[in-house]
């Protein structure tokens, strides 16, 4: 998988800066399904700057910035109680595939959903569930803590261009450990292939716990669509299992009438638990997903 050294260039974070992840948490001073504002006053904490525009209540500029840069900024506060986002990132072998490869995508959106929170005053913490036998099934894996203001983007990124893909993550009892050990459950956004038989398992244990679970659900376009023919020997990338088929027109349109059932099934499964289900290839230009896919889906606005 070829990685670039930067995930986003500044003028793709600004217009990042202007979307809000959605969440059915209600919290003080905020309409349900509103972007939380930021706060004012003693009984909170300072997290940000922003630049001052008409309106504004003066008694929030920085004076001390306005020496230094001869611009009017304002001071930012947030209450104690915001929300916690949480971002899971598959980390199995079978995402480190397809053209364009399927990890790097997932990498990429979680850096840009993570900014957007970040962005938003709420807090984020990432963790990539961990994968490979050496590890035990309630090992949470890789972890980046709660953070919180956009002054914390450059540490996530390098946090999501540190993690590898490695062996098999049987999501079932990773999943299932997430959600007991978690606190503070809020919304979560799962990227995963999902290409594993206990997936409902996980997803049901989020759900009970109280996630806010939004699936986005990732393959790559020879996935969806695969352009195979003749004899072929197919090789699990997690296994090694090894199948012999022969691709033909019959065999290729009973695969992907498969693969409509399937994600027919997880839609159905996720709207019955008010999750949100995202199928996604990997070949959908990054600005499509993010400035209308994910607000016609009711993740951002």
């Amino acid at each position: 998988m070829e990685r670039q050294d930067t995930f986003f260039d500044e003028s793709f974070l600004r217009r990042l800066e202007r979307l809000a992840i959605l969440s059915r948490q209600v919290k003080r001073g905020q309409q349900q399904g509103e972007r939380r504002s930021p706060k004012r006053g003693q009984s909170v904490e300072f997290a940000d700057f922003r630049p001052y525009t008409v309106g504004d209540d003066f008694r929030q500029i920085d004076w001390n910035a306005y020496a230094r840069l001869e611009k009017f900024f304002i001071k930012l506060f947030i209450e104690e109680e915001d929300l916690l986002v949480h971002i899971l990132l598959d980390t199995s072998s079978s995402m480190n595939w397809g053209d364009p490869n399927k990890f790097w995508y997932a990498l990429r959106a979680a850096a840009a959903l993570g900014f957007v929170v970040l962005a938003g005053l709420d807090r984020l913490t990432v963790t990539a569930l961990g994968s490979g036998s050496g590890q035990a099934a309630s090992d949470p894996g890789l972890y980046f803590p709660p953070h919180r203001g956009k002054q914390q983007a450059m540490s996530l990124f390098s946090f999501l261009q540190t993690l590898t893909t490695n062996g098999r993550t049987d999501l079932a009892p990773r999943l299932r450990a997430y959600a007991a050990r978690i606190t503070q459950p809020g919304p979560l956004l799962l990227f995963s292939d999902l290409l594993d038989v206990g997936w409902a398992d996980g997803l049901q244990a989020l759900a009970a716990r109280g996630f806010e679970v939004t699936n986005l659900h990732i393959l790559a376009p020879d996935e969806a669509n695969p352009n195979l023919d003749g004899d072929l020997k197919l090789r699990d990338c997690e296994t090694s299992t090894e199948l012999e088929i022969t691709a033909d027109d019959d065999l290729l349109y009973r695969y992907r009438q498969g693969l409509l059932a399937w994600q027919e099934e997880l839609h159905r499964f996720c709207g019955m638990r008010s999750m949100h289900y995202v199928p996604l290839e990997t070949s959908l230009p990054f600005e499509e997903l993010l400035f209308n896919l994910l607000q016609r889906q009711g993740v951002l606005k």
